[in-house]
């Protein structure tokens, strides 16, 4: 989105001063992305995605759960002929559906509820309008398949430009040493073993005595690797052990809101954020004002632990 020049690593001095100042330039900087995020979703990349993403259909709470339990990384999820008919993508051989519950809707029965059949096998009497007048409604559920988007091949969707640029110098080095100190195992997987599909990195939550794993997709650009790696380790400071799939898009902003400002501070330029944290917050950007104390509070934590030794040294 930005053609702007990489910036100066931010550095905060040693004194009694240093939280506010901190603080207070994580708050400047938060008004900043509010802004990009506007003028992202103003944008005709950003249009042209979002007109995509609404033919996708919107599932309940149950599925949801579904969805996330049998496939984490999933992103974009629709049924084989959706896939072929909406999107002109087919579903790879070999590929394993993800159930969920599709509704029943059929004509039912006023009194009992039941579909015509149904209502002809029990007691229920109701006879003041014949069946083929009764109104449609839900009368049970039945397995169906979707897949990810990941699991087909065939005309690409629209993309958004989220990756970060810059020097990114030792910053991934001193990310992957950080971790340790926040009890947070990481891994980097080489690109041709990545089992996410288009995930660029997951975070996966572990029981109250285990740490949570940060898995991110190795690649050329060590820019967007870092502040991939970032807003992962933000997802394991902010989210510990909680995976309501409900809750993603809340988590998403925060995550990514915290990876700009780490960004940012290390000198690299993290203004395509604002496709990814316009794709989550939707309408409302004013999420990401909203939530900026927890957001501060995890972009200061990571910046302490990564110390100054960000950039190479001569």
């Amino acid at each position: 989105m930005s053609d702007a020049e990489t910036e100066s690593a931010v550095t905060f001095d040693e004194s009694d001063s240093r939280d506010d100042a901190m603080a207070e330039t994580i708050e400047a900087w938060i008004e900043d992305l509010v802004d990009h995020v506007e003028d992202a979703r103003g944008s005709e990349a950003f249009q042209e995605w979002r007109d995509v993403q609404s033919r996708f259909h919107d599932y309940s709470y149950r599925n949801t759960l579904l969805i996330n339990l049998q496939c984490p990384e999933a992103t974009k999820v629709a049924g084989y002929r959706t896939w072929q008919e909406e999107f002109d993508r087919h579903v790879q051989a070999g590929e394993s559906a993800i159930w969920i519950w599709a509704p029943i809707i059929a004509k039912q029965c006023p009194e009992c509820g039941n579909a015509p059949n149904y209502h002809e096998q029990h007691e229920c009497e109701y006879d003041e309008t014949p069946p083929e007048e009764w109104e449609q409604g839900l009368v049970g559920f039945r397995p169906a398949s979707v897949f990810d988007v990941s699991q087909t091949d065939g005309e690409p969707l629209p993309e958004l430009e989220t990756a970060a640029t810059g020097d990114a110098g030792d910053l991934v080095n001193a990310l992957e040493n950080a971790a340790a100190t926040l009890d947070v195992t990481v891994c980097i997987v080489d690109g041709d073993e990545w089992p996410h599909g288009k995930a660029e990195g997951i975070c996966k939550p572990r029981g109250a005595d285990e740490q949570p794993l940060v898995e991110v997709r190795d690649r050329a650009n060590e820019a967007d690797l870092a502040v991939t790696l970032v807003h992962e380790l933000a997802h394991a400071l902010l989210h510990g052990a909680i995976s309501d799939p409900l809750a993603r898009s809340e988590q998403e902003v925060k995550a990514e809101a915290v990876a700009y400002i780490v960004g940012r501070h290390c000198g690299l330029d993290t203004n395509n954020s604002s496709f990814y944290l316009a794709a989550w917050a939707g309408d409302d950007p004013e999420a990401i004002r909203d939530r900026l104390g927890r957001i501060s509070q995890t972009a200061q934590q990571l910046i302490d632990v990564v110390g100054g030794s960000t950039k190479g040294e001569d």
